[in-house]
């Protein structure tokens, strides 16, 4: 069976929801707090691991409280293998200000993802096989993503890139991408250009197929076929903060079934990942509003996947 290797961080997130996001140099009262487990490489496993996908999950942490914390919230999830590497920096942790309209804004302290070596990477992706996925997202090193994609092209296994946060050049590594997934902002500075066009350019920096997601907007895809648009299923949005992350790891899981990530198979994974997407973002928090198992077996039954 091919696994699905979640190499990302994984981290403690504080929700707070606000009267709106933050202007310059203004103070805000928030509504109340709420603590959970999170991290875009912890959310996307988890969804995967949701969705039947054979997942390890290898993270950096802290050697602190939050890492237990974290192992423990982990235990009750799905994983096939879950490996926290400690490392002599904190465990991650965001602030996350959702408003009223549920667009929200996110402060995040990455020095545990940060502090991952690029050996560790390597021996991460080292165990990867032909028929298996890398999912990576931009919370880590630069060297030690290049490190991991070059190895995962070295065992005939296929990589699928994020690129939020997107905090350094990811350019240069699109040739080592099957497939790589940009929100509107990212994919217009990767490129300097919008929606398709911005696809486009995407897969013709290297990227074998390329996705922008557009929000409301749905998502445009660039594939050698040409450029397709996925119109958004209509959702009435409370917090979008988890809709990335859901729509990357549902994707991911559908893709590793897909094979050689036919692309036949990519239009109705987009679709699938779409709903999901917008299943989360009618509930608040990133990790609470992530899609149970039991959403996912319905979705998937429903669209007969």
């Amino acid at each position: 069976m091919s696994r699905l290797l979640v190499l990302g961080n994984a981290g403690i997130d504080l929700l707070c929801p606000v009267p709106h996001l933050p202007r310059p140099g203004e103070t805000l009262v928030a509504r109340g707090a709420s603590r959970a487990p999170g991290g875009k490489g912890l959310n996307q496993a988890v969804v995967a691991a949701r969705a039947g996908a054979a997942v390890h999950l290898v993270a950096p942490v802290g050697r602190d409280a939050a890492a237990a914390e974290l192992a423990a919230a982990l235990a009750g999830e799905p994983l096939a293998a879950l490996t926290l590497l400690p490392q002599d920096a904190a465990t991650d942790l965001s602030l996350l200000m959702v408003a009223p309209d549920a667009e929200n804004c996110i402060l995040s302290l990455g020095a545990a993802a940060e502090a991952l070596t690029e050996d560790a990477a390597e021996a991460a992706a080292a165990a990867l096989a032909p028929g298996d996925l890398l999912l990576l997202q931009g919370n880590l090193s630069e060297r030690a993503t290049r490190a991991a994609l070059r190895v995962a092209a070295a065992r005939g296994a296929r990589s699928l890139l994020n690129t939020a946060p997107l905090s350094w050049p990811m350019a240069p590594l699109l040739p080592l991408c099957a497939l790589v997934v940009a929100n509107a902002g990212e994919a217009e500075a990767l490129t300097g250009r919008q929606g398709a066009a911005a696809a486009e350019a995407l897969r013709g920096a290297g990227a074998a197929r390329a996705i922008v997601t557009l929000g409301a907007g749905g998502c445009a895809a660039a594939t050698p076929e040409g450029l397709s648009h996925h119109p958004a299923p209509a959702a009435r949005a409370v917090d979008t903060t988890g809709a990335g992350d859901t729509f990357c790891g549902l994707l991911a899981a559908l893709l590793l079934a897909a094979p050689d990530g036919a692309e036949a198979e990519l239009a109705p994974a987009i679709a699938l990942a779409q709903r999901a997407a917008a299943l989360s973002v009618t509930r608040p928090g990133a990790f609470a509003a992530l899609p149970s198992r039991a959403e996912l077996r319905a979705l998937r039954a429903g669209a007969g996947a």
